[in-house]
């Protein structure tokens, strides 16, 4: 009998991979070897069940791979250094996580010795090439296999398939495609197809159980979040997930994105992400007391590429590691406490308090009275400021 062909899978439990897997060991008598790469989006008993499930289905081996942390130290603290939302609506929550994912698997792929490495992604969304993409850079020659996209299945056909093959699973839950990672939820549905609809209450992973509001003080160290309401956290993404709990709660940063594909159609998804939009508002809100306005504007040009590359699935370039570098120097004064207030469906950031302030009184205020200057010091400053602009005017002038 010939050695069954290994082939290494990312594995979510969803349908697209239950299918996948039976596919594999049923049409193609492949050895599967899951995995599943947790960027913050499972407990520990979901973890526990997905296994389960995987074995169920007839996977050879199954890999669970604890991302949370390097997920955040290599992708989303850079985030949030630049304040990253993408169309100035989406923080990247998919986007970021795909790109952990593939590079895990790839790792798993060596690591089990496989010839090759398969996806659930459909052939109409980003994350096709997203996987692709790290896989031809990091397994160069392992055959990248993706049945949902080859046989070009609808989500009623895999449902059709696996109850034919006997699969037990919640298929009424996959009339949703939700994606959970710690940078918030993707949810895509039949109102996400269109260009006008909103997802129903249902619909959103995260019901809105509080009605009173409420005062939060994030505390950031050089850019990064250590504390919520005084109470700290060993590494920032248990603030993360700690502050969800308390904003979630509220039905925050629920929205609609509707972007470029990198294939170039144009897409809708929702997504919910309470903590990343607090975060990254009262970041930003920290950053504009203290950094000058150059800082500020040459950080804003090199964050809207970095998430834009990033987004396309482009994090191995090495112009990313010199943009990250930046960003990271830049966050050396972005060091206080930022006050936000929370409200169902809404939130506002009230003020910060920084020893680094740059609207420190002592300096001015603003509309008020200056002590660093004269009125005088402000004619001369007016004067040579505009000159080469009066000059030019001047010139116009004569040759009428």
């Amino acid at each position: 009998m010939s050695q069954k062909e290994k082939i290494v899978l990312g594995f979510s439990g969803g349908l697209d991979t239950s299918f996948c897997v039976k596919y594999f060991t049923e049409e193609k008598n492949y050895e599967v070897h899951s995995v599943i790469v947790n960027t913050g989006g499972f407990s520990e008993e979901e973890l526990v069940q997905i296994e389960a499930h995987a074995y169920k289905l007839g996977v050879t081996t199954h890999t669970t791979v604890n991302a949370v942390k390097g997920y955040y130290d290599s992708i989303v603290k850079y985030l949030i250094y630049g304040n990253v939302l993408k169309n100035n609506t989406y923080p990247l929550s998919v986007s970021a996580e795909r790109l952990s994912q593939a590079l895990h698997i790839a790792e798993h792929v060596k690591k089990v010795g496989a010839s090759k490495v398969a996806h659930g992604s459909t052939g109409a969304g980003n994350d096709q090439v997203r996987f692709d993409m790290v896989f031809h850079i990091m397994i160069p020659g392992v055959e990248i296999i993706t049945p949902i996209r080859d046989l070009k299945l609808s989500r009623e056909e895999e449902i059709t398939y696996l109850k034919g093959k006997g699969v037990d699973m919640n298929f009424e839950k996959s009339m949703y495609s939700i994606n959970k990672g710690l940078w918030g939820t993707s949810v895509g549905g039949k109102e996400t197809l269109n260009s006008k609809g909103m997802l129903p209450e249902s619909a959103w992973p995260t019901q809105v159980t509080k009605t009173e509001a409420e005062e939060v003080k994030l505390s950031f160290v050089k850019g990064e979040l250590t504390a919520i309401n005084d109470t700290t956290f060993s590494h920032p993404s248990e603030a993360i997930q700690y502050l969800q709990t308390i904003a979630g709660a509220y039905g925050l940063g629920r929205d609609i994105h509707v972007g470029d594909t990198i294939i170039g159609i144009k897409g809708r998804v929702g997504f919910e992400a309470a903590a990343p939009m607090v975060i990254l508002k009262a970041h930003h809100a920290l950053e504009k007391h203290v950094l000058t306005k150059w800082q500020l504007g040459w950080k804003d040009q090199l964050a809207q590429f970095y998430g834009n590359w990033l987004h396309e699935g482009q994090i191995l370039d090495p112009v990313m590691r010199d943009i990250e570098a930046f960003l990271t120097n830049s966050q050396q004064n972005v060091t206080g406490d930022v006050f936000v207030y929370l409200q169902p469906y809404r939130f506002q950031v009230i003020g910060i308090d920084s020893k680094y302030d740059l609207m420190s009184a002592k300096f001015g205020k603003y509309g008020e009275m200056n002590t660093g200057f004269t009125g005088e010091d402000v004619r001369g400053f007016s004067k040579i400021f505009g000159n080469q602009t009066s000059i030019f005017y001047q010139v116009q002038e004569s040759n009428k």
